[in-house]
């Protein structure tokens, strides 16, 4: 366990966001601290998290409904999404209650948090009465100052050049 948890924010529209919160919970894992993953607006299977949930002291939360971005999503598929959105992270502040999770990542929690597919409530709690021993890591595109003001760690990912600006898909086992 840890002693003093801090808060990490990784924002912007440059690649790196997941994939650092996603390090520092294999990094976490391998010193034995339980970890426990949200991961909001995303379904699509990943190499990294087929990885991580084949370790036993990390659990993963995920899901949203109906295919693709936000913006086609119809009013039924956002509701939907935010009822399991809610669900999983009333389950990890569940865990984190009972002492099964020294790190916490809301991996584009800051996204569903501004696109209203997160209780604001919930979401802004954990977040502003954060335990102590808890290290909780957001990230997403475009924090808002209430999250600055709270984080420890900033960082914020660039976009200098991406492939995808060119035409070029995502592809299995580098972006996803």
């Amino acid at each position: 366990m840890i002693r003093q948890g801090l808060i990490h924010v990784y924002y912007g529209y440059g690649k790196g966001k997941t994939t650092a919160a996603l390090g520092l919970a294999l990094r976490a894992s391998g010193n034995g601290l339980k970890v426990v993953i949200v991961q909001f607006l995303k379904e699509r299977a990943s190499g990294e998290l087929a990885q991580l949930s084949l370790l036993p002291n990390i659990t993963i939360l995920r899901g949203k409904s109906g295919k693709g971005f936000y913006r086609n999503m119809d009013a039924k598929q956002r509701a939907a999404t935010r009822e399991i959105h809610d669900n999983n992270l009333r389950q990890a502040i569940e865990l984190v209650n009972r002492g099964e999770c020294d790190l916490l990542i809301l991996d584009e929690g800051i996204d569903a948090y501004q696109l209203g597919l997160v209780e604001e409530e919930l979401f802004g709690d954990i977040i502003n009465n954060k335990p102590t021993h808890l290290e909780l890591v957001i990230t997403g595109h475009k924090p808002l100052e209430w999250i600055i003001q709270r984080a420890d760690y900033i960082t914020e990912m660039v976009k200098v050049r991406h492939p995808y600006n060119s035409g070029i898909k995502a592809r299995k086992g580098i972006e996803f």
